[in-house]
């Protein structure tokens, strides 16, 4: 075994590859860019390497800089984690030639399944099916556009060289198909340094069920079931589970046999994943083969018992597989979260800034993988991705229950998540069916419904417990400090980066009946207090009960095993209260910190309702600023390669007629 490793990447999978490293007795090297000095990863190793500036291309991808820091440090082998150069065949090369071992597959099988198009026609040419589409040389959009044509809408664009859902994407109409082209062309290009792009007909419906493979040198070859990774958004998994609800042990062996006459086809050696379609007839079809360690590994080491980084070293170090196909047992059931820094109500946006509070829950079947702190920044330089929440249990309601109650008890704030959406989710029937698709997302879910009905409840509960005195205090003008307009009790919080209202009057004649407005909407309630800030409420024929603390910065909400951190609502200073109100009439202003990758228009230029004026990166992905209407762009206050901050201003419109 090795005596020391360097860890190629940042963030959680650096972190967790460490934590078997440690388990192992094996010392780990870290590298970091300027960016992360504090990160997590960076505090846990046994060394650390600064290796450039922030940018990936300066740092992260710095293939001579990552070799020298390994060289530099003693390390007998790189592990690359996942994205970034875990799949770069040019990586694995270099590390072989300074005498590195890497762990992960040779680079020549890294090349072969690295390009889509080739591993398509590899998998066809061993029998395994394969979505229709179009995986040849000519790239000129007309000509692709002539493909899909062929092939029908919608069609999905894929990059050739990539994964992780960059340089993908779903067009279901012939004239959305250019602009979209020549997005995800530019995307996989700076993503993967190859614009190249395949087309697949795009399967409607369908579930991503993929399988996990392992090889060694010694030519054992085995599968470790299937996980299920269809939830979704913007072509990324957001919820993986394993064993997949759809499949059964026919379909699993089906699975597992045609994934391993892929990685047979291409000499795979080390831990990899084979992607399928499955559509709901049962057929399933080939999709990719991602040459590394997945995000959601942990489910699979849930389920089988086994550490997959632990069996990646054993192999990389020259070790035969301690196991046979015939000892791979499933046991119960797992499911993973994936949290990410971003607003799922604002299109996914990224989030960034400093983490505040950052507290995962912890109990039996709950397993946490974090890449971050209390205190630590979110920049918007990496990955969205801050940790991941998984969970396991005997059955799939166990685990689907404990995911539940985790997510109920996850605290972060100080930057936007997706856990209302994650809460959300878990708890949609479709989700306690297990029948979620890739679509789900998009045609199935309703986020701001799900997500604002306990919130809601939970502002009642503090109201409730302000205004009947459960909080200590007679006066509910004293229990809700200043926040609240002549005439009426009422406040305005925030909870997860979100401003909530209520406001209400006590009904004549009544001391517990309230007539009560909640972000917009009339209800009525009645609220029972109890000792020690408890309080009853009963609202739209349902009534529960609730606990509630009055805190320095708000009010802290204890309901149905959720806790709600009610933070007051500081106004925003004049100054940016004048530049929001701008940008709905003539300025367009950033939605988040980024990078300009384009700009389509020039000053003077008419442009209509809903035309990309100009497209940001952040976070890997791309984010377009469209116009609100028709209109003339009056100025632009940026550049290609400009670096902007959230809030700054972009382009000045003049609203079309204006001129008079």
């Amino acid at each position: 075994m090795f005596k020391k490793v360097l860890i190629a990447n940042r963030g959680e999978i650096a972190v967790r590859v460490a934590r078997t490293c440690r388990a192992l007795g094996i010392a780990t090297v870290a590298v970091y860019s300027e960016a992360d000095r504090r990160a997590l990863h960076v505090l846990e190793a046994d060394e650390a390497v600064p290796i450039g500036p922030a940018p990936v291309t300066e740092s992260y991808l710095n293939i001579p800089a990552i070799v020298e820091a390994a060289l530099r440090t003693g390390a007998e082998a790189v592990h690359p984690g996942y994205g970034l150069l875990s799949e770069n065949a040019a990586f694995a090369e270099a590390c072989r030639e300074a005498g590195l071992v890497f762990v992960g597959p040779p680079p020549e099988a890294i090349r072969l399944m690295g390009d889509k198009s080739a591993a398509r026609r590899l998998a066809a040419s061993h029998g395994v099916p394969i979505v229709p589409g179009y995986d040849g040389d000519s790239q000129e959009p007309e000509a692709l556009l002539a493909q899909a044509r062929r092939l029908g809408f919608p069609v999905m664009v894929k990059a050739a060289a990539g994964g992780g859902g960059r340089g993908m994407r779903l067009i279901d109409r012939d004239e959305d198909f250019l602009e979209a082209v020549e997005s995800a062309r530019r995307e996989a290009q700076r993503a993967f340094g190859d614009g190249r792009l395949l087309l697949e007909k795009a399967v409607v419906g369908a579930r991503h069920v993929e399988v996990q493979v392992l090889a060694d040198t010694h030519g054992n070859y085995l599968h470790l079931g299937e996980r299920d990774c269809s939830l979704q958004r913007r072509h990324q998994k957001v919820v993986e589970e394993a064993p997949s609800p759809a499949v059964d042990e026919a379909l699993r062996q089906r699975l597992g046999e045609a994934a391993l006459a892929v990685a047979r086809a291409a000499g795979y050696v080390n831990a990899g994943t084979v992607e399928f379609l499955l559509d709901s007839e049962g057929s399933f079809y080939f999709l990719e083969m991602n040459t590394r360690l997945q995000v959601e590994h942990g489910v699979t080491e849930l389920v089988t018992v086994l550490d997959l980084v632990a069996l990646q070293l054993l192999v990389a170090g020259g070790e035969p597989l301690p196991l046979r196909q015939e000892d791979v047992r499933l046991r119960g059931h797992a499911f993973q979260c994936r949290i990410y820094a971003e607003d799922p109500f604002s299109g996914y946006l990224p989030s960034a800034g400093t983490v505040a509070v950052f507290q995962p829950p912890q109990g039996e079947g709950i397993r946490n993988d974090v890449g971050t702190y209390a205190g630590d920044e979110v920049t918007a330089y990496y990955d969205p991705l801050v940790a991941k929440l998984l969970t396991w249990g005997a059955d799939r309601r166990e685990a689907l229950a404990r995911m539940r109650r985790a997510l109920d008890q996850y605290r972060i704030e100080g930057i936007r998540t997706n856990l209302p959406l994650l809460r959300a989710v878990m708890a949609h029937p479709v989700m306690e069916a297990g029948q979620v698709t890739t679509d789900f997302l998009e045609t199935r879910f309703t986020p701001e419904a799900l997500v604002a009905a306990p919130v809601r409840e939970a502002l009642l509960s503090a109201f409730g417990a302000a205004v009947s005195g459960a909080l200590g205090h007679g006066d509910p003008w004293l229990a809700l400090g200043p926040w609240r307009p002549g005439g009426l009790v009422a406040f305005i919080v925030e909870h997860e980066g979100r401003p909530w209202t209520v406001s209400g009057r006590r009904q004549p004649g009544s001391t517990r009946r309230w007539q009560l407005t909640v972000e917009g909407q009339e209800v009525e309630a009645v609220f029972a207090p109890g000792p020690d800030g408890r309080v009853l409420v009963e609202s739209g024929g349902r009534s529960w009960p609730a606990r509630v603390q009055l805190l320095p910065d708000g009010l802290l909400v204890e309901q149905a095993g959720r806790s709600f951190h009610l933070r007051w609502h500081r106004p925003e200073p004049t100054e940016a209260r004048a530049v929001a109100g701008r940008a709905e009439g003539h300025v367009l202003v950033a939605p988040l910190s980024g990078i300009v990758v384009k700009v389509a228009v020039e000053e003077g230029q008419r442009v209509r309702a809903r035309q990309t004026l100009l497209v940001l990166e952040a976070m890997k992905m791309e984010h377009s600023v469209d116009a609100p209407a028709d209109a003339v762009v009056q100025k632009l206050h940026c550049r290609p390669g400009d670096r902007v901050r959230e809030g700054q201003v972009l382009v000045e419109l003049e609203p079309e007629g204006a001129r008079g």
